[in-house]
C-alpha cells in the first residue's frame, strides 16, 4: 500500500485487465491522474457507452453495435463461405489480409475440458443452424488456433458440420502450433488460409 486508496483501487483495476501488469498499471493509473478531467471524462463515458451498445452481431456473433455488422451486411462477401475463428480479433487478423472473401462465425472461445468450457458454452450450435438454414453453405473453414483446445474444437465441429453435406477444410500449417491468430503476420494467415486441406 504505497499509494493512497483512489490510486490503489485504479492501479489494481487496471491490473486486472489482461496483458496489464503491476507497473503498466500504475502507468496507466499516474496518466490518467494527470490528464485533464474533460479527457477522462470522456474516457470513462466510452467505455461506459462501449459495454452498453455493443452486443453480438446476428449473423456472425461478432462484436458490434449494430444489428448486423459491417462483414455480413457487406452485399459483395461470398455468405455460402464461413471461416470459423475463436474470438473476434482472430476475425480482425484476417480482414488485414484482405486475402478473404467470405464471411466469418465467431465462437468465443474454444473447447477446454479442462477450464469447464464445452461445446455449449461457445457459439456452436449457432454455427450448426447458420448451416443448415435456408441460406445455403457451400464451405465451412476451420480457423481456430493450433492448439490442443483449438484442434479438438475443429474436429468436433467437423463430425457435426460434413452430415450436413457441407465441405468442412481446415486452414494449413503456415500456422506455428500453439501460436494464437491474432499474433501472426498477414503473410503466414494468407498461405494458411490459400492451403487449407479439407477435413
Amino acid at each position: 500500500m504505497i499509494y493512497s486508496g483512489y490510486v490503489n483501487r485504479l492501479v489494481s483495476e487496471l491490473a486486472a485487465l489482461p496483458g496489464i501488469g503491476e507497473k503498466s498499471a500504475q502507468r496507466l493509473a499516474f496518466h490518467m491522474i494527470n490528464m485533464p478531467p474533460e479527457k477522462v471524462k470522456r474516457l470513462a463515458d466510452t467505455m461506459i457507452e462501449a459495454r452498453s451498445r455493443v452486443k453480438y452481431c446476428s449473423g456472425c456473433y461478432t462484436l458490434t453495435d449494430a444489428e448486423i455488422c459491417p462483414v455480413c451486411s457487406n452485399p459483395s462477401r461470398d455468405h455460402s463461405v464461413i471461416m470459423v475463428v475463436e474470438d473476434t480479433r482472430d476475425m480482425a487478423a484476417y480482414e488485414k489480409t484482405g486475402k478473404y472473401t467470405g464471411v466469418y462465425h465467431v465462437l468465443h472461445g474454444a473447447i477446454a475440458p479442462m477450464l469447464g468450457v464445452g461445446p455449449g458454452d461457445i457459439k456452436i450450435k449457432e454455427l450448426v443452424t447458420r448451416c443448415s438454414g435456408d441460406d445455403p453453405v457451400s464451405e465451412v473453414i476451420l480457423a481456430t488456433n493450433s492448439s490442443i483446445e483449438g484442434e479438438t474444437t475443429a474436429m468436433y465441429i467437423s463430425k457435426l458440420i460434413k452430415p450436413l453435406g457441407v465441405k468442412v477444410t481446415r486452414i494449413a500449417s503456415g500456422v506455428p502450433v500453439g501460436g494464437d491468430l491474432e499474433y501472426i503476420d498477414e503473410i503466414t494467415l494468407t498461405r494458411a488460409l490459400d492451403g487449407r486441406t479439407e477435413v
